[in-house]
């Protein structure tokens, strides 16, 4: 019997990866468009909305079975909350405050708490040092990027910073709620009923704060909002599942370093956005917990330097 080949990042993967970052990267920019004419609560809407048909499309293509269990759906609708509608509404609340770089500078924070809650709240992920020293290295980056006025002076832009910093830990939840309570169902068919679950739980949140959404909006608007469900929400569960299934979950997480240089690049070409030194400077320490927290990096360093 032939011993099965571990994971890693080919050719092929590497490309699926920086898509993956690219398209992701570009919801930033999508939503500073989109924030021209639509509130933080529609646009959320607006992103899981219009995915819920490309995915169903696909999941239907693909044959994968639809499951009926109430149960399941619930852990559907607890699923899209944590991963979608809230952190998809912090972000976008918080980009009405901060650029779009600096926000996804922030988002990349999220595999260093991941690792911490997982380690809190999974058995089979055990909270390590490398774990906490990563996290305090992600922490300690976030609190270079907003400065020591920071906890004395909460103005609009640090409200907004801690916003991005609140979807980054319902990100982390939301990883710990799927491993335990959807691990069972089929990768895109977990895509599909989150978005379909947080499609749902938004539909009366906008309707109460923001009102039915308006679709007369100009086509540039139209076209972010349409490039942010199909790009960086469809094709990017795509990928991600493809990615994780061809390269695995820690080259996967690679993703969170390759986003803001993306988001930076389009907010830069098309927004006129410029992101200041402390912003790289706290990128570069954030970058850093994420090496701790990845450990390989590390123990390559280790292994050479014994060799």
């Amino acid at each position: 019997m032939s011993k099965p080949t571990a994971a890693h990042l080919d050719m092929k993967a590497s490309f699926m990866l920086l898509l993956l970052a690219a398209v992701w990267g570009g919801s930033f920019f999508f939503a500073e468009v989109a924030l021209d004419e639509v509130p933080p609560l529609t646009i959320t809407l607006h992103r899981v909305f219009w995915a819920v048909p490309i995915l169903a499309a696909i999941v239907i293509a693909k044959r994968i079975s639809i499951p009926r269990a109430p149960k399941v759906w619930g852990a559907y609708l607890v699923m899209g909350a944590l991963n979608n509608a809230i952190p998809f509404s912090l972000i976008f609340w918080g980009q009405t405050q901060i650029d779009s770089g600096l926000a996804s500078i922030l988002n990349g924070t999220t595999a260093m708490f991941a690792a911490v809650v997982a380690g809190l709240l999974l058995p089979d992920e055990p909270l390590t040092t490398r774990k906490i020293l990563g996290a305090a290295l992600g922490i300690a980056g976030v609190a270079y990027i907003m400065g020591p006025d920071a906890l004395s002076s909460f103005n609009p832009t640090n409200l907004a910073q801690l916003a991005i910093l609140g979807a980054t830990l319902s990100y982390a939840f939301a990883g710990a709620w799927g491993k335990t309570a959807l691990s069972g169902q089929p990768p895109l068919m977990n895509a599909l009923g989150m978005l379909v679950g947080s499609t749902a739980l938004m539909i009366p949140i906008v309707w109460v704060f923001d009102g039915a959404p308006s679709i007369s909006l100009s086509a540039h608007v139209w076209g972010a909002l349409w490039g942010m469900a199909a790009l960086s929400t469809a094709l990017a569960y795509v990928l991600y599942f493809a990615i994780l299934a061809r390269a695995g979950s820690a080259n996967l997480l690679l993703v969170t370093l390759l986003i803001p240089p993306f988001a930076i690049s389009l907010g830069a070409a098309f927004l006129g956005e410029r992101i200041g030194p402390e912003a790289w400077i706290g990128f570069a320490i954030i970058a850093l917990g994420f090496a701790v927290t990845d450990g390989r990096l590390f123990a390559k360093l280790f292994k050479t330097s014994t060799g």
